[in-house]
């Protein structure tokens, strides 16, 4: 047998960003970090031609927010369009058909799709009304739809893979909407934020929006803290306020992981205990549990009291999706609690390749250390089908793609 690798390099460097949402966060103020740490606000425009929208312009100025200077990106609409969005609101079909029209690249559609989603439920479930019924007033604006596939332009033309978010300041009071005066935190804000550690400053103004939300939580940022990384640049995106005391400004800092000897990330473990159900139940509540971003699962035989043997369930997973996946747990099973608490993992640098042998194309997975490839394995499934088409052993199929690798 002899190999191709189509894509192979020793050590996979990874470029993350990270939100300081030390004065909250919005769309605009994404997008504005974003162009202040180096992405092309011309070519940002260009890109966002390829959606059917006209109307409007973007502007970049530099500006002082509490003395720390930041870009201020602004999105300009044309007296027209102004007066069509109050007068006009977008249900997801109209919203979905104006992404899926564009000519965006596929991954910024989806994307763009995922967030936009995310806030048509969040505001369906506030309100009370269907998803495909429920409407946006504001956020299905020309500029929130700007904001949004801004900030997913520049995320693609900076080379970042992955968000990672800090504790998000959310601020307080009153903020006024179409359905009236509301109270900050926006309803829809807070539904997006679930999972997420948040906390209510002083100040009396609404600093995160349900855009700057939907772009955390559509991205599927991780909360800090951060893997050992090193930071290439830093940005400040302005706010619409200048506030004395705090810079209401969002700082995204951007640099490269490496994997080294193994990346630090903290991870939430949930735990139950059970002795009163059936067992193939377990199979399809592994698979609904992995569906919805489980990093692990896995059982143990314990005992426990009275004598009873029992199955101890174990999920691994990310901080922001605990009450999701613990959902699913209290569906699914027939626990009545669960316990959970945070740890560390350390975790090699991973890649998958697609690996070109005489039978077709197989996966690999490698795992670096220090540059060193140290663990690969080819994917179960991917030799199983081998297995089953040619009729010879697994383990003699793997054998010899781990020996000629």
């Amino acid at each position: 047998m002899s190999l191709k690798v189509v894509k192979y390099s020793m050590l996979r460097s990874k470029k993350i960003a990270c939100f300081d949402c030390f004065s909250g966060i919005s769309g605009d103020m994404i997008l504005g970090a974003l162009v202040d740490a180096g992405a092309d606000i011309r070519v940002i425009e260009n890109e966002l031609k390829k959606i059917q929208i006209k109307g409007y312009s973007l502007t970049k100025k530099g500006v002082l927010r509490a003395g720390i200077s930041a870009t201020k990106v602004d999105v300009i609409l044309k007296e027209s369009v102004l007066r069509n969005q109050k007068s006009e609101s977008k249900k997801w079909k109209d919203i979905e058909k104006i992404i899926k029209t564009s000519a965006l690249s596929d991954k910024i559609k989806q994307k763009g799709l995922h967030i936009f989603k995310r806030l048509f439920q969040a505001e369906a479930g506030v309100h009370g009304e269907t998803f495909e019924n429920v409407h946006l007033h504001e956020l299905g604006g020309v500029d929130c739809l700007i904001d949004v596939f801004g900030s997913l332009i520049g995320i693609d033309m900076l080379g970042i893979e992955e968000i990672y978010t800090s504790s998000i300041n959310l601020g307080s009071g009153t903020v006024k909407t179409e359905h009236g005066m509301l109270p900050v935190p926006a309803p829809a804000t807070i539904e997006l934020l679930k999972g997420y550690p948040v906390y209510s400053s002083d100040m009396k103004f609404e600093l995160t929006t349900p855009t700057g939300a939907a772009i955390v939580s559509g991205l599927k940022a991780k909360s800090i803290p951060l893997p050992e990384v090193v930071v290439d640049a830093v940005g400040y995106g302005a706010g619409n306020r200048d506030f004395p005391e705090l810079p209401n400004a969002l700082r995204i800092l951007i640099g490269s992981v490496t994997g080294g000897a193994g990346s630090d990330e903290l991870v939430t473990v949930i735990e139950t205990n059970i002795d009163d159900m059936n067992p193939q139940f377990y199979e399809h509540i592994s698979e609904r549990l992995f569906d919805a971003g489980a990093l692990d699962v896995f059982l143990e035989n314990i005992i426990m009291k009275k004598g009873r043997p029992a199955l101890k369930l174990s999920i691994v997973g990310r901080n922001q999706d605990v009450e999701k996946l613990s959902e699913i747990l209290f569906e699914e099973t027939t626990t009545i609690g669960a316990r959970y608490y945070d740890v560390r993992r350390k975790i090699l640098s991973r890649e998958i390749k697609r690996v070109k042998t005489k039978y077709g194309y197989v996966r690999v997975k490698v795992s670096s250390l220090k540059g060193r490839v140290v663990n690969m394995f080819p994917e179960y499934e991917d030799v199983r089908e081998i297995s089953l088409k040619t009729g010879l052993p697994i383990k003699k199929i793997t054998e010899e793609i781990i020996r000629l690798y």
